[in-house]
């Protein structure tokens, strides 16, 4: 059961337009952000916040910004976010066999030196305490230029707020998310949990 409860997507009308931005990369507007709803301002800087991290301007993929995401969030232990993110990265051109090489991407060969690089970067970020070292941060380095890194960061840094969001919220998950956590993740020990 939610902590609050998500307000209908018709809400607020100043919000309706800007939140459907979501039914793009999820197919659906996600609770998170209809429970953000109860302070507009929140939901319309969230939203707005979202919009630009995952903005594709350079190399890094809008499926490669959704796997960031989700080791981010595997980190965390978010599982409404791992749901999300794979569902998302699957919406953009993941494979199954790279959504599911995920879980071992550094030995995998199906990611590149650069994503793998990411990866690391993005597991230590999200980690408690911080775990990025000099090391991994000489690896992102070598691999991706400093704007790219700020778009890396960005993911990180928004799934490190959604994460906490939607775990103290006990947001449920919509069934859109279920069904692709069932469809790529289980498989890894994913459950719904709480969340679902």
């Amino acid at each position: 059961m939610p902590l609050v409860d998500p307000l209908p997507e018709d809400h607020d009308p100043e919000l309706i337009d800007l939140i459907q931005f979501f039914r793009g990369p999820l197919g659906t507007v996600p609770n998170s952000v209809l429970t953000m709803q109860r302070r507009p301002k929140i939901a319309r800087a969230f939203t707005e916040l979202n919009k630009a991290v995952m903005e594709n301007l350079g190399r890094v993929t809008a499926e490669q910004k959704r796997l960031i995401g989700f080791v981010a969030s595997q980190a965390a232990g978010c599982r409404y976010c791992q749901a999300h993110t794979i569902l998302a990265a699957e919406r953009f051109g993941s494979t199954p066999e790279r959504m599911n090489a995920i879980y071992d991407y550094a030995n995998s060969s199906l990611f590149t030196d650069a994503e793998k690089a990411a990866f690391d970067f993005a597991l230590a970020a999200a980690s408690v305490p911080n775990g990025v070292t000099p090391e991994i941060a000489q690896a992102l380095k070598r691999h991706w230029t400093d704007d790219e890194i700020v778009e890396i960061i960005g993911v990180v840094a928004l799934f490190g707020y959604l994460n906490r969001w939607n775990d103290s919220m006990a947001t449920t998950l919509e069934p859109i998310g279920v069904s692709a956590g069932e469809r790529n993740l289980v498989h890894h020990g994913w459950t719904p949990g709480r969340h679902g």
